[in-house]
Order: C-alpha cells, then structure tokens, then sequence
C-alpha cells in the first residue's frame, strides 16, 4: 500500500479547521430559522368620549377708530399768533388751542359798539318827534302826512338799533373766534399750519382731537364665514348668544387683554365688493387712552355655544393623504383606525364634527405606533394641568407679560379684568419732577386698572443719593404730587389717592431707579 503523505503541521491545523466548519454547515441545514420574538401590547393612554356645550371664541384682526374725530377749523380769517398746546397731548374741553390776532376784531366790535349807540340816540329822537306829533294831529294842529312821516322815522331808526345790535353780536362772535379752543376731551394731533400764518378759508384746518373714550373697534368678516354661520345656526350646530349680545375682548399687541371688555353697536348692512367682507363695530370704554386711534388689535367675540360638541386633543388626530383620523380602542383592546371630519380648534382641542360617538375610547398618546389591529394596553389620559401663577414679589422676566422692558422689572395691569398690579413704580429723570413719555406710559396702563376698582391708592416719591437733603425731599414730594395729578386726570377718583411720605427720601437700588414714585394699592 502507498502511504498517505505526511502533512505538515500547520495545513493539518487549517485542514482540520475547514472541516469544522463544513461539519457545521452540513448541520445547520436541517434546522428552521430563530423566530422573533412575540410583540406585547402596545402601551397607550386614552380618553372616554363625552359630548357636551363648548364656548366658542371667535378671533379677527381690527383696528381702532376715535368715536369722535373733531377737526379743529379756524372760523374767521386773521392771523395766527400762537399754537398753545402741545401737539399730541390729551387736551380737555374748552381748552385754549390756538390764538389768533385780535386786534382787527376788537376794532371791528368798537365801530359797532359806536354805531349801535349813534342809531340808539336817533332812536330816541323819532320817539319824541313822534310822542309830541301825534297829540297834536288829533286835535288837527298837524296834518295826518306829518303824523306818518314821525311814525315811519321812527320806526326806521327802530330797525337801525335792532340791525347795530346784530352787528355788535356778529363782532363779538368773530372776536371770540380768535380764541379757539378744543370742544371735546381728547388726544390732539399736530399742528397744520406754523404760527404766523394768515388764515384764510382755503387753510383753516388747524389740527384734529380724537376722543378716546369710547373707542370704536372696528373689524371684517368675510362673505363665506357669514354664511357658514348662518347655515350652522340653522342646522342646530351653532347656538349665538341672546340678541347678538357678543362680548368684545381686546388683544393687544403683545399678547395682553385690554382691561376693559366691550360690545358690537354696529354691523355695516352694505357688502364690500373689493375685500368680499362685512363690517362690524364693537364699542369699548377708554378711560386712560391706552388705545389710540388706528392701532391693530385683535378683537376675540364670546358668547357663541357649539352645542353637544365631541373635543378631543389636538395631538389625538393624525393626517394620511385621505383625510384626518384617530385611533380607536375597540372592546377587545385592539387598535381601530376611524376617519373623522374636523372642525374648529377650541383651545389645546380639536372640535370633531363626525367620525366619533359617546363613549368611544379614542387614543390620545401612543398613537404612532399602532397599526390596524394591535393589541393595545390602554392607560386614561390625564390633561396636564395648567403652569401655576408667579408668586407675589418674584422678580418678573425681561419682557414678560405684565412687565414694561422700557423701565427695568416695572409691573404693569395683569392680561385680565380681574387683576389689577398691587405695585407700580414710576422713574424720572435726574433732577426733574416732570413726567416723560415713559413715565405717562406706565401711568395710563396703570390708571386702566385703577378706574373698576375701589380700593386706596398710596402714592410715595423718592430721590436719588445725589443733592442735598431738604432738596430731595421737596423733589421726591412734587413727583408724588405730578403721579397723583395725572392720575386724576386719568379718570383716578382723588378721594382714593393718598400720598404718602416715605421712610426714607432715598429710594432702594441704583440712582436710575431711585429716583422714582411707588404706587401701591391696598387690598
């Protein structure tokens, strides 16, 4: 026999290696694949359908308009001498405007003072002529051609006296149209001619006061909204509130609610062809001119029910290319896609107008991992409840709502009616008592909130480190003296503003907000 050749060690070392491996192959052809492991139920939680009435609030970009716009009109022709009030400033009624020259006028009123007095003498003559001639043509002394022609002088100088008169009063009625003053309380705009000009009737327009108080609001809803409404109150969807009797809210700019709510007084029965929209006019009190005249404001309309409605969360409905669906836990705990038709948004909710009954079991988490079918483990969903209120005396955040960014950590009146700030800090300027458009910002939104309600005002001033003693006290008094004014002027009953004197005339913190008067209301 032939022997088999020897090997060298290492090839009978990887020889022995293939072979393994052709023995485990060999073996693993006879075995089936490792099966996946079984999915469990997938982990979701869930919220029991209920109908119920559902506030509705309807919002829409407005824009205010002053009730009472009054163009300020020279009624004579003259010249102008002086503009006596300072442009934009809120004036009040019967205050001095602009001053023409009087001079021409009063000269005008002399000659017919004078006049008046010549046509009253000769007045008295025809009446004597005519008391001695009438005796005498009874007793036939005179002729009756005499007696008519005493009657009729003096029933000419008569008419004379009554057409002086009427000049004098036409006079006096020009001289005091050189004092023109503002007919209504309002805001006032610039002045339209400098002073110097002679005005004539081609440029009397002097300037324009806007009341502020009321203040309309005006707004559009276009054609196809109306008539969805009208459609949906008549198939029951939709409940309007008694008489149309909206309440108007504000929204201002920053995100903040006006204080003060209001009402629609009109609504324009003409269709505007060009914006395919209505107009409607919603009325709302002014009492410290926080709105002005064509400002952009949201309005938002309460007082509409959607009655038997079905809300879910917003985060429960999905889209698919064939429309907005839901997950639905059956009674067997199996995952049920369920088309629905939805409607407005209410909140963090979804109105679902079809597609869900009472009582359904709709999945509001977890949502993204199901498929038609699967098994489900469903928890009840718990709303988040809502952030709680800062406590009273934290320090606000830069640009907050309720902070004015102009003037430091300034609290201002709270997004809502009810709130009013407990305290408000007015600053000046180094030295001055006198209050700049920061300041009167402050004080109108703070007067907003002080006119609904009742309670003590105290009002204290301080001054900064720098000066003397006795003058920083005069100085921190007059502050508090100018708050204290302009509140008032803002429509703050005075018999509720006290001031105060403080502790000491030094105000807390750096000289920029030592310098500064503190409102603080008593609750």
């Amino acid at each position: 026999m032939i022997a088999p050749p020897v090997l060298p060690p290492r090839c009978a070392a990887r020889v022995g290696l293939v072979a393994l491996v052709l023995a485990a192959l060999v073996a693993g052809c006879g075995r089936e694949p490792p099966k996946a492991p079984e999915k469990g139920p997938v982990a979701v939680t869930t919220q029991a359908i209920q109908r119920h009435d559902v506030p509705l609030t309807a919002v829409y970009v407005a824009q205010t308009q002053s009730s009472q716009a009054v163009n300020i009109q020279a009624r004579v022709a003259g010249w102008l001498d002086k503009r006596l009030y300072v442009e934009g400033a809120v004036v009040r009624r019967g205050q001095v405007l602009f001053q023409m020259d009087a001079k021409p006028f009063q000269a005008q009123l002399d000659a017919a003072k004078a006049a008046l007095q010549r046509n009253e003498a000769a007045l008295q003559v025809a009446r004597a002529n005519l008391n001695r001639t009438k005796p005498l043509a009874q007793l036939n002394a005179l002729s009756q051609k005499d007696l008519d022609d005493a009657q009729g002088q003096y029933e000419q100088a008569a008419a004379a006296v009554a057409q002086a008169r009427a000049q004098v009063t036409e006079a006096e009625l020009n001289l005091s149209y050189t004092t023109i003053r503002s007919p209504v309380d309002g805001v006032s705009s610039f002045a339209v001619v400098a002073d110097g000009t002679y005005l004539s009737p081609s440029n009397s327009q002097l300037t324009t006061v806007s009341v502020l108080t009321p203040m309309w609001v005006n707004f559009s809803v276009s054609e196809n909204e109306m008539e969805r409404i009208r459609n949906e109150v008549r198939a029951g969807q939709l409940r309007l509130p008694e008489g149309g009797r909206f309440v108007v809210e504000i929204e201002m700019v920053d995100g903040n609610l006006f204080p003060y709510s209001g009402a629609i007084t009109f609504a324009d029965p003409s269709y505007n062809p060009t914006t395919g929209t209505f107009m409607l006019r919603a009325t709302v009190n002014n009492p410290a001119g926080v709105l002005r005249p064509n400002q952009y404001v949201r309005v938002r309309l309460n007082g509409a029910v959607r009655p038997n409605a079905i809300v879910v969360p917003q985060r429960a409905v999905q889209q698919s290319a064939k429309g907005h669906f839901v997950w639905v836990v059956d009674k067997s705990a199996h995952a049920e896609l369920r088309p629905v038709v939805v409607g407005d948004w209410k909140g963090e909710g979804w109105i679902i107008a079809d597609g869900l009954n009472d009582g359904d079991q709709v999945v509001i988490d977890g949502g993204v991992r199901l498929t038609e079918g699967a098994a489900v483990k469903a928890t009840p969903y718990v709303p988040a409840s809502p952030p709680a209120p800062a406590a009273a005396g934290g320090t606000p955040q830069k640009g907050a709502a309720g902070v004015d960014p102009g003037r430091g950590a300034t609290p201002l009146p709270a997004p809502y009616p009810s709130a009013t700030p407990s305290s408000v800090a007015v600053y000046f300027p180094k030295g001055l008592a006198s209050l700049d458009a920061a300041a009167l910002r402050t004080l109108r939104l703070a007067a907003a909130a002080y006119v609904g309600i009742g309670t003590r005002i105290e009002v204290t001033g301080y001054a900064d480190r720098t000066g003397n003693a006795a003058a920083n006290v005069e100085l921190a008094q007059k502050r508090a003296q100018a708050v204290r004014d302009e509140l008032v002027h803002l429509g703050v009953k005075a018999q509720r503003i006290a001031l105060v004197a403080p502790v000491a005339v030094t105000g807390s913190g750096p000289d920029d907000q030592a310098r500064r008067v503190d409102l603080r209301v008593q609750q």
